[in-house]
């Protein structure tokens, strides 16, 4: 849940809008062993010195009472009507939940929309299972629709309804709108390595006209898209569906919405999986940097596999070299843009977007292979597609709800990185160390949220969720988005937390290619039965 203007959500969705990252990848599948989990350089591990701005919260998030309150009990007492959604198999409702948690009743109300697929059978069926894929701003009911309901282990979907909700501000469920097509179009084009007082100038002027645009198209919920809210009605949910127990399986941002669940509510958790996980103590600016190292070290890893292949289009002489060779093409494209045989060229913005695109998941490698030495040869439209299916862009220039959402969540949950460019300058060095080719990059757009017209209600939490039943941390050692360090930060603050690691690329584990990680959580999902803590 980062400040960055780019998605940090699970990759899998991408299938959601039928776009290019395969589902499975090409992961080695490996055997699990109980062991220690080990360090991994990509992130770093130890709080700031003195407590400072990047220092781990020590406050721990409160649980809420037990008791229901009775201004909210009308919405915990309310009965879904459901109906047919277009979909085969799939039916689909609207919950309602309080505009504001804190005048229930009394003021405004949202629809969420929920969508379900029920339990096909054999075997006593276990109860809902909610599913998240990340974001913030994925779409959860897409990635039940096109993946989960359909792509998760039989033997789950045969004792599960598996569920989804869109949460506030996201897809079906009282979007966060910002800027037309066109304006976004714009907006993904703006140079975010700025040289001089000039493009720096422009920089914030875009960040200034997107959180403009977000005040102006969705003023009304904008202050009520934070993750305990959603959290909140998750709760609801969860209630309403009949299950005393909340059963859910949240991938990359997914986790943050579901440890907050646990916070609020340990009481009521049945079985979570946190896949990817984001550890919910740590300031934007500490999260940022740590995010920016995994994607560092997510290159390496391509560049290791890229530079002993005979296509690879950063040569053949190392990591290094090809590090060196990237950062001079991303260079080149910011004072020389390549044609892509459309009305955008591909300039130094949307080229690394598509290359962190293909970060994400390592089936996506050989098709980034080739969109490189493609731009490099004049032709930059294989770069372009990766961004914008990244951004979800359709063919007609139309953008989803993704990046809105992103950007309103992420803004709304942690006071920004920095304040305005000067606070970038004095660290952007620390983000060009953990990565030379991003880091620059990644710094500039931490700065979006210094302008937003909505103030921050979340801060830093340590989640503890005393009491809770076991929760399974999955954590991939060399995740880009979600740095491992993080699911074991989590995996420690939780009571109850047990870590799963999976040593390998590309981010998140389960449903990822490893018999290993999908034995374990599918046995816990059936069985109730959590894999030893450390187990590797």
């Amino acid at each position: 849940m980062h400040t960055s203007r780019r998605s940090r959500r699970s990759r899998r969705q991408l299938s959601t809008s039928g776009t290019l990252l395969a589902l499975a990848g090409l992961l080695a599948t490996a055997g699990c062993s109980a062991s220690e989990p080990q360090q991994t350089a990509s992130a770093s591990s130890t709080d700031a010195p003195g407590g400072g701005p990047e220092a781990a919260a020590t406050r721990v998030l409160e649980p809420l009472p037990e008791k229901v309150p009775a201004a909210l009990e009308p919405y915990y007492e309310q009965k879904l009507s459901w109906r047919g959604c277009g979909v085969a198999g799939f039916e689909c409702a609207s919950l309602k939940v309080p505009l504001d948690y804190e005048k229930p009743g009394g003021g405004e109300d949202l629809k969420l929309a929920v969508s379900r697929k029920k339990a096909t059978g054999p075997g006593k069926r276990i109860g809902s299972l909610l599913v998240n894929p990340g974001g913030p701003g994925g779409s959860a009911i897409g990635y039940l629709q096109s993946y989960a309901a359909i792509g998760y282990p039989e033997p789950v979907r045969a004792r599960y309804d598996m569920v989804a909700v869109d949460p506030r501000g996201v897809a079906r469920s009282e979007p966060v709108t910002c800027l037309s097509g066109k304006a976004m179009d714009a907006y993904t084009q703006v140079d975010i390595t700025p040289d001089d007082g000039a493009e720096t100038d422009a920089l914030v002027a875009s960040y200034k006209k997107f959180a403009e645009g977000c005040e102006q198209r969705s003023r009304e919920v904008l202050g009520h898209v934070s993750t305990v809210e959603s959290a909140r009605d998750m709760d609801v949910l969860r209630q309403v569906l009949g299950d005393d127990k909340l059963n859910y399986v949240g991938a990359s941002y997914g986790t943050f919405l579901g440890a907050t669940y646990a916070g609020l509510h340990p009481q009521r958790v049945g079985r979570l999986v946190l896949d990817g996980a984001m550890d919910p103590s740590l300031p934007s600016l500490r999260m940022n940097r740590d995010q920016t190292a995994g994607f560092g070290t997510a290159f390496k890893s391509f560049a290791k596999d890229c530079v002993a292949r005979e296509d690879c289009p950063l040569g053949r002489d190392g990591v290094a070299d090809a590090r060196k060779r990237l950062r001079a093409f991303l260079d080149r494209t910011d004072s020389d843009p390549v044609p892509t045989g459309e009305s955008r060229e591909l300039g130094e913005a949307l080229a690394t977007t598509g290359v962190i695109a293909a970060m994400y998941d390592e089936g996506a490698w050989p098709q980034l292979r080739t969109a490189i030495q493609s731009a490099m040869d004049g032709e930059g439209h294989g770069l372009l597609e990766l961004a914008d299916r990244y951004y979800e862009r359709d063919e007609d220039g139309k953008y989803q709800n993704l990046m809105f959402a992103n950007a309103a969540v992420n803004c709304l949950d942690l006071p920004p990185s920095f304040k305005g460019p000067g606070d970038v300058r004095k660290h952007v060095d620390s983000f060009r160390e953990v990565s030379p080719v991003f880091g620059e990059g990644l710094a500039w757009a931490a700065l979006n949220c210094a302008y937003w017209p909505v103030e921050a209600t979340g801060e830093p939490n340590r989640i503890e969720a005393k009491g809770a039943a076991p929760i399974v941390v999955v954590g991939t050692t060399r995740d880009p988005a979600t740095p491992y360090v993080w699911s074991r930060g989590l995996a420690e603050q939780l009571d109850s937390g047990t870590l799963l690691t999976y040593e390998g690329d590309g981010h998140t584990a389960y449903g990822r290619g490893s018999d290993c990680v999908d034995t374990a959580v599918n046995t816990y999902l059936l069985e109730g039965e959590a894999p030893k803590d450390g187990t590797r």
